[in-house]
């Protein structure tokens, strides 16, 4: 039985979608390169650009009369069971402005980012070829941080007020895990992570090693279409977080097999590792010191063990394997 003095130590939208979109998924997939670095002059030649549609400029600190050519524009942003006093009350609202405002100041210029999402909607089309280059719509969403970011086949939705940086006086009050990614410097990944739940086939079985290695194959994406990404950005961790699950990957592996918890269903276990959370849930003294989702982080390496054990594989095979074999073929075995 593994012990907790076995763990090392470490110095420490808009609006709520109120209409469903509907999700087509793409699976024509390209059969190339895997390590995400490869053909980069190829990706970065590519006719692509990404430009943002500031409907966030359109809408506040306008006057009631482009109403309703807004409705007719972004039809999916104004449900039709809301008459114009609604928007009309929205546009004059003090805390709507006062977002918007913060808004403005924070993304003065939105050219960098543009430049960034258009790096990585390179990579998405060279590697899924098929896939429409979204309109990318800005907006405010009453800092709705579970809302973030909406992906469809053709449309992304953005929520700028959920990226104002880790420390804006306007996110004063929310937990400290959560805080620290509402900031811009998240968006390629979160969006990278979005469009993975877009393509990788849903798992057929609620056993938590599938749940972890779904989890493993969306992060892994982070890595071929976001190849110059730090891995703190991709996994959403301080340095310290991202050392601490280095440093105790061999113990926390050890705890997941030697509680025999790979092949179970109960629900609690995706809370406790899988789901954001201040720290994961070992049940041990050691929990305040680990970050949250680290079967998430254990999912991850699974499949870049798989990758480097099997580099001839394509992509569309890796995201359609099932559990079993994806984890056979791993050969995972992390070292002490």
């Amino acid at each position: 039985m593994i012990k907790e003095s076995q763990m090392k130590r470490l110095p420490l939208f808009f609006y709520y979608f109120q209409k469903s979109l509907l999700f087509v998924a793409v699976f024509f997939f390209y059969s190339g390169c895997q390590n995400g670095v490869e053909n980069e002059a190829e990706i970065a030649s590519l006719p692509i650009s990404i430009s943002f549609d500031r409907f966030d400029l359109q809408f506040y600190n306008q006057e009631p009369e482009v109403i309703p050519g807004l409705k007719k524009k972004y039809p999916y942003l104004f449900p039709k069971q809301f008459s114009d006093s609604v928007w009309i009350a929205r546009q004059k609202d003090s805390l709507q402005l006062l977002l918007q405002n913060a808004v403005q100041e924070v993304f003065e210029d939105i050219t960098p980012l543009e430049d960034e999402l258009t790096h990585l909607f390179k990579h998405i089309n060279y590697h899924f070829p098929q896939t429409k280059i979204p309109q990318v719509v800005t907006l405010t969403n009453n800092v709705d941080y579970q809302i973030k970011t909406v992906y469809s086949d053709s449309l992304v939705l953005l929520s700028l007020d959920t990226f104002l940086g880790a420390d804006h006086e306007l996110y004063e009050g929310i937990p400290s895990y959560i805080r620290k990614e509402l900031d811009q410097k998240f968006i390629a990944s979160q969006l990278a992570e979005k469009f993975g739940a877009y393509v990788i086939p849903p798992v057929e079985d609620r056993t938590f090693l599938a749940q972890m290695l779904y989890e493993g194959k969306k992060m892994y994406l982070q890595d071929l279409l976001l190849p110059h990404e730090l891995e703190t950005t991709k996994a959403a961790y301080t340095e310290e977080e991202l050392n601490w699950v280095k440093e105790n990957e061999l113990y926390i592996w050890q705890y997941f097999v030697e509680r025999q918890v790979l092949y179970k269903t109960d629900p609690e276990l995706v809370q406790r590792f899988l789901e954001p959370a201040p720290f994961s849930k070992f049940y041990l003294q050691l929990d305040n010191e680990s970050p949250g989702r680290v079967g998430r982080w254990i999912g991850w390496q699974i499949v870049r063990s798989f990758v480097r054990q099997n580099p001839e594989i394509n992509t569309e095979e890796l995201l359609r394997m099932p559990t079993q074999k994806l984890f056979n073929l791993s050969k995972y075995k992390p070292k002490r």
